[in-house]
């Protein structure tokens, strides 16, 4: 009989979260917002992949360049979607609404991160002509490409769980995003070459080694390398579990 009530509950549980991701998920599409955000983001990466990155001027059949400029345009335009996810419930009072309602806190967040990270999702997925026309134009590497793409969501999902545990610290949208993009800029430059070279100048090698164990840009560009290394996938998914926690340790907090 217990079993059958803890089966119960879990399944309960689980709809709650369903519930939850369904209505943000769906919710990006009833405002003009998400298409703005999509056509820049597609935008953009075709201005920085063709304009700035030489594509057709490396004469390489692969998608290097394109993902390239990913983890920095990540750091804007992902802040972008997180700084709404909790600054504006906040701000209009349903927060308070939210936290009294029989619905476990864990469920609303990961919900609303499931929501967020599938709507990157699917931007990022819009990008995948990109894929056709390298194959069009020569020969690539196919699971170097696919390891890129998994690499890149990966990391947004990173970026967006920083971002949502910082929307639940204010209700102000405009400090969640500087005060994201600023801790995923010190995440993503870490493994910067100035960075490391600063470190190397004074630093024993295993603090080398730990300022770039901790950078976007070292397990990202790992990925790109057509090796999905179990490292790198368990370094994203940690962070993305740790600022999940912390999300969810700040609203417990809040309905105390």
């Amino acid at each position: 009989m217990s079993e059958h009530g803890g089966q119960s509950a879990n399944a309960s549980k689980l709809t709650v979260v369903s519930a939850v991701f369904q209505r943000e998920f769906w919710g990006y599409f009833a405002t003009p917002l998400a298409y703005v955000f999509i056509v820049i983001f597609l935008f953009s990466m075709g201005a920085f992949t063709f304009y700035l990155g030489g594509f057709f001027e490396a004469a390489q059949a692969d998608l290097t360049v394109f993902f390239g400029f990913h983890p920095w345009l990540y750091l804007f335009l992902i802040p972008a979607i997180a700084m709404r996810l909790w600054a504006e419930e906040r701000k209009t009072g349903t927060l308070e609404l939210l936290l009294t309602l029989p619905v476990p806190v864990w469920a609303s967040v990961l919900g609303k991160f499931l929501a967020a990270w599938a709507f990157a999702g699917v931007a990022l997925a819009l990008t995948f002509p990109m894929w056709i026309t390298v194959s069009y134009l020569g020969w690539p590497d196919h699971g170097v490409i696919f390891a890129g793409y998994i690499g890149s969501w990966l990391m947004a999902g990173a970026y967006l769980a920083i971002g949502s545990a910082v929307s639940s610290l204010t209700n102000n949208q405009v400090i969640a995003f500087v005060i994201t993009v600023v801790t995923c800029f010190l995440f993503t430059i870490a493994g910067h070459a100035l960075v490391l070279d600063f470190f190397r100048g004074w630093a024993p090698l295993w603090l080398v080694n730990t300022v770039s164990g901790f950078s976007f840009l070292t397990h990202f560009d790992g990925l790109l390398k057509g090796v999905v290394d179990l490292r790198s996938v368990v370094f994203f998914l940690s962070l993305i579990a740790l600022g999940l926690y912390l999300n969810i340790i700040i609203l417990d907090q809040k309905r105390a």
